[in-house]
Parts: C-alpha cells; sequence; structure tokens
C-alpha cells in the first residue's frame, strides 16, 4: 500500500523501469507504471537549435542545481496553463524530498532576477537519469534548464535519459520513444554503472559542452541535407 512505500522502493522500482504517478493531487493513492513504448531523450543526438544556444549562453537566466528542489517539486506541481491537475500529491512530495536528501533526486533551476521561474527535477541512478517533471513561467526556462541538465549528464557519462512518455514537446529536441524491452535492455546496463552525478562543473565546461552539443545538432542538420531524395511512387 502507499503508506509502506519507501525511497529505497522507488529506488528498486526505477531500476526496474517502473514508475509511480496519482491520479491528481488530492488522490491519496499512487498507481505504477510501465508504459510501451517508452519515451527517452538520446543524449548523443540531442537537437539544439542556433536560438535556444544563444538564450542559454545570454545570462538572460541564473541556472543552479539542487538549491532549491522541493521548490520545483511544489512549481510542477501547481497548475498551469494547459495542465490544470497534476499527477504529484503528497506522498510523491514525500518520497522524493526524501530521495533528494538521500543523494538520489536533483533539480536544475532557472531563476530570473533571483524569483525562480523555471525548472526540472528527476532521480539519477548509476548512469540513468529518469526526468519526473519540469515547468516554466518565463518564456525558454524550462528549455534553458533542460538544455544544462542534458550538458551535465553528458559530462558525468550517463546513457540513458528517461521521459517516461514521448511528447511532441520532447521530439524538437530529439526525443523518441523506443519499444519497452529494448529499454529495459539499456536501463540494465546503465543502472549497473557507478554513480556519475556531479553536484558542481566548472561554468567553463559547461559552456563547451553546451557549444558541443550545438555543432553536433548542425552536423546532423548538414548530413540530412545531404542525404539523396528518395522518389516516392505514386506521388509524381
Amino acid at each position: 500500500m502507499t503508506e509502506a512505500l519507501t525511497p529505497e522502493l522507488i529506488l528498486g522500482a526505477y531500476a526496474a523501469g517502473i514508475f509511480p504517478m496519482a491520479a491528481d493531487a488530492e488522490d491519496e493513492d499512487l498507481q505504477w507504471y510501465d508504459p510501451d513504448p517508452r519515451g527517452i531523450l538520446p543524449l548523443q543526438g540531442f537537437h539544439l537549435s542556433r536560438r535556444l544556444m544563444r538564450t542559454v549562453l545570454s545570462g538572460r537566466f541564473e541556472v543552479s542545481v539542487d538549491q532549491d528542489f522541493p521548490g520545483v517539486m511544489k512549481a510542477c506541481a501547481a497548475p498551469a496553463p494547459g495542465r490544470e491537475e497534476t499527477w504529484i500529491n503528497g506522498e510523491i512530495f514525500r518520497l522524493f524530498c526524501a530521495l533528494h536528501d538521500m543523494g538520489y533526486a536533483h533539480s536544475v533551476e532557472c531563476r530570473k532576477e533571483g524569483v525562480l521561474v523555471g525548472g526540472l527535477y528527476g532521480v539519477a541512478l548509476g548512469g540513468a537519469f529518469f526526468g519526473e517533471s519540469m515547468f516554466s513561467r518565463a518564456t525558454d526556462a524550462s528549455k534553458v534548464a533542460l538544455v544544462h541538465l542534458v550538458a551535465r549528464l553528458r559530462l558525468g557519462g550517463f546513457v540513458v535519459l528517461d521521459t517516461q512518455f514521448g511528447t511532441d514537446h520532447l521530439a524538437r529536441f530529439g526525443g523518441q520513444e523506443i519499444p519497452a524491452a529494448e529499454y529495459k535492455a539499456r536501463l540494465e546496463q546503465a543502472v549497473q554503472m557507478m554513480p556519475c552525478w556531479q553536484p558542481t562543473l566548472p561554468a567553463d565546461v559547461l559552456e563547451a559542452e553546451i557549444r558541443t552539443l550545438r555543432a553536433e545538432t548542425q552536423a546532423a542538420e548538414a548530413r540530412h541535407e545531404e542525404r539523396p531524395a528518395t522518389r516516392t511512387a505514386g506521388l509524381d
């Protein structure tokens, strides 16, 4: 039952490819999900547009890590246009704050003039990061947090960024859905890796990695443009 859940049980579930959600904030019970197909965001192949890279590097937002994990969770749970209800109930909040205290759950925060305006949180287990939720109260704030997360994960040697489900929004960054069996095979290897979340990284190292993301995107776009056109029967 929900009241018997512990952070350790949650970690075991994630390692097996299962995650909890509540029907809404008022529901005291949790449901377990094991979607097929499974959403992932490839760390090698992340799409970073030129405009977004400029925004990330412009200093428009003050970006930090693990400075206000409860605040990010509460903001993710708050009603927003197009998302009037949340799956984050009190039990989810309790469990994930406990995981944060244990060093497994992490947040990326974006502030503007000292005010929290965007961010995301998730769980790191070995070489896998399980993205849980994000929020934005200023244009591009959550996108900037996502780029910083991806750069940090790549530098830390992570191999899996789990998004649970695929969405059109994540597809813009290269997100895709893969069969659950393939996902679990990747996950099994990832969780056996040594923990590689790095709480602090030099700003110049992060910037260099973000510029590498953009360079890889440009190279992928160039390859796509050079690909010979394929004739389709019946459409000429």
